[in-house]
C-alpha cells in the first residue's frame, strides 16, 4: 500500500478551510480510496453514485443528507448535478454540521455545475495518481515509464502495465468521453490523441494536425481542447516580456500522464523508451508534470523567442520567478539559452534538473540538482541557496 502523503496533506488543508472540496481526475486515479481514507468506516457518510444502493439513499437529497455530521463523501457526483444546489443550501447553515468531500471524473460540466452552484464555498483539487514524491527515489524509471495510474504503475510486469493502460486509453474514449455528452467519435479522438503523443514537447501548430486528419483547424482545437478540459493534455502557456524581441505566442502540448504518453507511443519497455526518438521530449514532459504537482506555483509558463533561447518552466512562487531547465544527461552545463533567460527574465534563481547524483553550482542564481532530490525536497530545496 502506498501512502499519498503529499495529496493527503493537501486534501486536509483544504477542508479546514473549506465547507466543500472537490477532487477531480480521470477514472483509476485514486480518487475512491482517498476518499474512503478520508471517511474511515463510516458507511452513513459515504456515498458512491455509481452504487444503486447509495443513489437510492440520495433518492430525496436534503433529507438524506442534512442529518449527517462531520465529514460527508459523495464518490462520482457528476452523475446527480442535481445535488449542487442542495450542497450549496447544506454549505450555508450556522453552525456547520458536517463538511462535504466531493470527486468526480474531470468533466466540464462538473467544474461549471460547482462553480455556479458552490461559488465561494468549494476548493477544487486535481487528482492525477501516484506522484513521485510518494515513491522512493530509485522508483523514478518505473514511474516514468508506467506513469501515475495506482494499476499501471503497480502491475506485476511491465506487460501487464502496458496492456492495462491500452485497455484504459480504449475504455477512456468508447465510454467515458460519451458520457460527458461530447458528440465526437471514439476513432477521430484516438487517431488525434496518438497524433498528439508525436507532437509531445512540441509547440502547437493546429495546422499540422488539420492536414494529416483531414479536417479544419477549428475542429482539432476543438479536441484539444476537449482533451486538456478532462486532464489527458496539458497545454503549458507561452510567457512574454517587453524585450524588444520576437517570442513565441502558442501554448507548448504534453500528454500529462508518462505511462499513456509511452502506450500512445507504443513503448513498452525501458529499453524500448531510452531507444526511442521521442525519449527526451517523455522525460521533460514527466519532469514537469512531477513538478507542477509538488511546487504547486501561483502559475506556470514556458518562454521562447525565435532567436533561439527558450525556457522549459518559469514558475511565480511566493513573489520570485524561478526558471527550471530540463535536461537529460549526467552533467549539465552553462548554456548561453540559460544565460539568456537568467537575464532576460530577471530569475531570482534558474534551477536545472537533470537524472543525476549531486547538486553543484553553474553560475551565480544557477544550480544543477537531481530531479529526485528536487521533487522529494519541494518548495524549498528549489528556493534555497544563491
Amino acid at each position: 500500500m502506498i501512502t499519498r502523503n503529499h495529496t493527503t496533506r493537501q486534501i486536509g488543508a483544504a477542508l479546514k478551510r473549506s465547507r466543500v472540496v472537490a477532487l477531480i481526475g480521470p477514472r483509476q486515479s485514486g480518487k475512491t480510496t482517498l476518499l474512503r481514507s478520508f471517511v474511515g468506516r463510516s458507511t452513513n457518510n459515504y456515498f458512491d453514485l455509481e452504487d444503486p444502493e447509495s443513489a437510492a439513499r440520495l433518492e430525496e437529497p436534503k433529507t438524506a443528507l442534512s442529518s449527517l455530521r462531520g465529514l460527508v463523501a459523495i464518490d462520482e457526483v457528476q452523475l446527480r448535478p442535481d445535488l449542487f444546489p442542495v450542497l450549496r443550501v447544506l454549505a450555508d447553515r450556522k453552525p456547520l454540521p458536517a463538511r462535504f468531500l466531493l470527486s468526480g471524473s474531470a468533466a466540464p460540466a462538473l467544474l461549471q455545475q460547482s462553480s455556479e452552484s458552490l461559488a465561494g464555498r468549494i476548493e477544487v483539487i486535481e487528482i492525477g495518481g501516484l506522484e513521485f514524491s510518494d515513491l522512493k527515489a530509485t522508483d523514478i524509471d518505473r514511474h516514468w515509464l508506467r506513469g501515475s495510474y495506482p494499476l499501471s504503475y503497480l502491475a506485476r510486469t511491465a506487460e501487464d502495465s502496458y496492456r492495462w493502460r491500452k485497455q484504459f486509453i480504449r475504455t477512456f474514449l468508447e465510454r467515458d468521453i460519451p458520457q460527458l455528452g461530447v458528440g465526437i467519435s471514439a476513432a477521430a479522438l484516438s487517431r488525434f490523441w496518438t497524433m498528439l503523443a508525436h507532437y509531445h514537447g512540441n509547440i502547437w501548430n493546429a495546422a499540422d494536425p488539420a492536414r494529416s486528419l483531414g479536417v479544419g483547424e477549428t475542429t482539432v482545437r476543438r479536441y484539444l481542447d476537449l482533451l486538456t478540459s478532462v486532464l489527458m493534455v496539458r497545454q503549458l502557456k507561452p510567457w512574454h516580456e517587453n524585450l524588444g524581441k520576437r517570442q513565441v505566442k502558442a501554448p507548448k502540448i504534453y500528454v500529462r500522464d508518462s505511462g499513456l504518453l509511452h502506450a500512445l507511443l507504443g513503448t513498452r519497455t525501458t529499453r524500448d523508451l531510452l531507444h526511442h526518438p521521442k525519449m527526451g521530449a517523455s522525460w521533460e514532459g514527466y519532469a514537469v508534470e512531477e513538478l507542477l504537482k509538488v511546487m504547486q506555483p501561483d502559475d506556470s509558463y514556458y518562454w521562447s523567442t525565435y532567436q533561439g533561447t527558450e525556457l522549459d518552466l518559469l514558475l511565480f512562487i511566493r513573489g520570485k520567478r524561478i526558471g527550471i531547465e530540463i535536461k537529460r544527461t549526467d552533467a549539465p552545463r552553462m548554456t548561453p539559452s540559460m544565460n539568456n533567460a537568467l537575464q532576460d527574465l530577471k530569475l531570482d534563481r534558474l534551477v536545472v534538473a537533470y537524472p543525476g547524483e549531486s547538486i553543484y553550482q553553474l553560475a551565480p542564481r544557477c544550480v544543477a540538482i537531481p530531479l529526485p532530490q528536487l521533487l522529494g525536497g519541494g518548495v524549498q530545496t528549489l528556493l534555497k541557496g544563491k
